[in-house]
């Protein structure tokens, strides 16, 4: 006997739809697929497969290769040999594999299927003529488990809509009971989603809302995308606005136009469907008021992004709203509490080294004799999961000369991929909010957050402030008093101010040891008369 395992490592099809034709293809099961695809959910249907005078290998296979089998049972149902052929072969993968039978009555009393009665029971009839017993016997059978199993019966619904929505949200939450392999390799996201969780299930309003916090590469979409996967089987609808802040860039004086935008990409993938206009910023919550739903705003970058879709009497009771975001100010501004907003942790030691291997060797562990050279890496990488995922990814294959080789370079230099994501945070930054990052990159790194002040309170830096809006925007952060930034945030400061000139000495800081010497060197005679004053030194 097959175990529920096995049978779902080898689907194809999320569902297999058995069904008599004549009856339901052009109506009600045309309705049925519409929404199944709209949810992401895959059927199989036999209408383009040959019929012959029995169900083949190929159908038997297409039903075993199902994770779930839908039965519509139709008063016409029982006149087909190759239906109640199929329907055998159903209830035999549902006892052999534990496959799970879902049936709908559609038009059809179930007390008609399970004992052959009324116009069911003269269709099934007119079948069984020149059929074997056994035959007859197997398809009986058959009829009578398939219509012990609960299931939907047209006649209790005043709308197939209702019906047809909710057995494709019962389809969802079936399809979830198989434990997604999309996130295996991320090494400690399952905690941290379970903490989420907890957070979710405190709260007891009629919208739950929570914040996900952390710098960039952290893996805060990461944790989203795990956690929407894994509730929103629960939701009648549901969307994952990805990168928000790169799909919708503020133009000046436009913001009306942008609410609009922004509001028709989120009713499109809310409901699926294409070309919905929005005329006026009243819009969505007409038609989300009275839904349950289920959002993902990834990468919130502004307030307007959140005035509107943030706010909770857009949606129906039972909703959940899930922001993603490096600027905890926001969530502060949207009045989430500190018990609304998860702070996206670092992996620990342990869990970095892991990810690394993952990516450089395809294991959570070093090859022999890589154990050092992992631990270097994991070191530069700072536990960034960005980094990390990088860093090994570049170094797959390379022999261990390689690596040798290569992590003077991964000293000196940041990846294009890690900067340009890092690089985000700051080009938001102010003028002066981007010096001060400067100097705490440069030279403040792991200073004293009174002496930070010190040293630059006669600079118009405006210190107080610049340092809460790096600390919002996961730039710095504090810890026992003092200032501390991540090493490849810092890397990526020092490399800002090399590119400001190709000459040093017209660079804001000068920060390498060769670079001050040779400074000197050249200013010897005038060093004392002539400094340049945009110039400051890193000893």
């Amino acid at each position: 006997m097959a175990s529920s395992s096995s049978v779902s490592c080898s689907c194809l099809y999320d569902v297999f739809l058995s069904f008599r034709g004549d009856d339901v293809r052009k109506g009600f099961l045309s309705h049925v697929v519409k929404e199944f695809k709209s949810k992401g959910i895959s059927p199989f249907i036999d209408n383009e497969m040959e019929r012959g005078k029995s169900v083949g290998p190929a159908l038997e296979k297409a039903i075993r290769q199902s994770r779930v089998a839908i039965v519509l049972l139709s008063r016409n149902y029982a006149s087909s040999s190759w239906c109640l052929d199929e329907l055998v072969e159903i209830m035999k993968c549902r006892e052999e594999d534990k496959q799970r039978v879902i049936t709908i009555f559609y038009q059809v009393d179930p007390s008609d299927v399970r004992h052959q009665g009324g116009d069911f029971g003269k269709a099934f009839e007119k079948t069984c003529v020149e059929k074997t017993e056994n035959v007859k016997q197997a398809w009986r059978q058959a009829l009578k488990e398939v219509a012990g199993i609960a299931g939907y019966a047209s006649s209790n619904w005043e709308s197939e809509a209702d019906l047809i929505n909710d057995l494709a949200t019962n389809i969802m939450g079936v399809l979830a009971l198989t434990p997604s392999h999309d996130f295996h390799d991320f090494v400690g996201i399952e905690d941290r989603v379970t903490e989420m969780k907890t957070m979710l299930s405190l709260q007891k309003k009629d919208v739950k809302v929570i914040g996900i916090w952390g710098p960039a590469g952290i893996g805060k979409t990461t944790a989203a995308r795990v956690l929407y996967d894994q509730v929103s089987p629960e939701f009648q609808f549901s969307t994952f606005l990805e990168n928000i802040k790169g799909c919708f860039k503020r133009s000046f004086g436009n913001d009306h136009q942008l609410k609009l935008r922004f509001q028709e990409k989120l009713l499109s993938q809310i409901f699926n469907q294409k070309d919905i206009v929005v005329r006026h910023l009243g819009g969505a919550p007409q038609k989300l008021n009275d839904q349950k739903v289920l959002v993902v705003l990834d990468e919130v970058d502004s307030w307007w992004q959140l005035e509107e879709v943030a706010n909770r009497a857009w949606f129906g009771r039972g909703s959940m709203v899930i922001i993603t975001t490096e600027d905890r100010k926001l969530l502060k501004a949207l009045g989430l509490e500190a018990n609304q907003i998860y702070k996206m942790k670092f992996p620990t030691t342990d869990e970095a080294l892991q990810i690394l291997c993952l990516y450089a060797f395809g294991q959570k562990f070093p090859n022999y004799d890589f154990e050092t050279l992992a631990w270097e890496v994991t070191e530069l990488a700072g536990n960034l999961p960005l980094g990390l995922r990088v860093m090994g990814s570049y170094l797959r294959g390379m022999s261990k000369k390689e690596w040798i080789d290569a992590l003077p370079s991964l000293r000196s230099s940041l990846d294009s991929e890690i900067e340009s994501t890092l690089k985000l945070s700051y080009n938001v930054l102010s003028n002066k909010e981007k010096s001060l990052f400067l100097h705490i990159a440069c030279f403040f790194a792991g200073f004293k957050v009174d002496r930070v002040k010190s040293i630059l309170e006669k600079s118009d830096l405006n210190v107080n402030h610049g340092l809460q809006t790096l600390a919002y925007r996961s730039l710095i952060y504090r810890e026992n008093g003092y200032v501390e930034m991540h090493s490849l945030l810092q890397q990526m400061g020092k490399e800002i101010v090399c590119r400001q000139s190709v000459e040093p000495r017209k660079r804001q800081f000068l920060t390498k040891a060769t670079e001050i010497s040779d400074f000197f060197d050249e200013n010897t005679k005038l060093f004392f008369f002539n400094i340049p004053s945009s110039v400051s030194f890193v000893f």
